[in-house]
């Protein structure tokens, strides 16, 4: 069964870190894009940035721009996210999602989504 295995999520005080992972299994196909977008309590979902996996390069929002590392196990089929000096507007659900097309940066990119992972910051 195609599905996203996301971890990672809990609580941190403002400046902490938290590491979220996804692996994509049962595809048949590995997604070629993997991003993570989060949704704060009365907000839109936005998109936090993506691995693109043939180019091994990361893409981030300027939000988290500086902060936040995205980074691949390629012997796994993992992707992680590295989140440093979180602060309370960091949190959220954050979703793992994937797509097939080089960008995921966009809702309408994404193929398939994660469950999602909470995220709470105290100040």
């Amino acid at each position: 069964q195609v599905h996203l295995a996301e971890s990672g999520g809990g609580s941190v005080q403002s400046g902490g870190s938290l590491t979220l992972s996804c692996t994509p299994r049962g595809f048949t196909e590995s997604p070629i894009c993997v991003a993570w977008f989060r949704q704060a309590p009365g907000k839109e979902r936005e998109w936090v940035g993506y691995m693109q996996r043939r180019d091994g390069l990361p893409r981030d929002s300027d939000s988290v721009k500086g902060r936040f590392t995205f980074s691949q196990d390629n012997a796994d089929n993992r992707v992680d996210l590295q989140m440093n000096d979180l602060k309370p507007e960091d949190a959220g659900m954050y979703y793992c999602a994937t797509a097939f097309s080089f960008s995921c940066r966009r809702e309408r990119d994404i193929a398939y989504w994660g469950q999602g992972t909470r995220v709470t910051v105290s100040s």
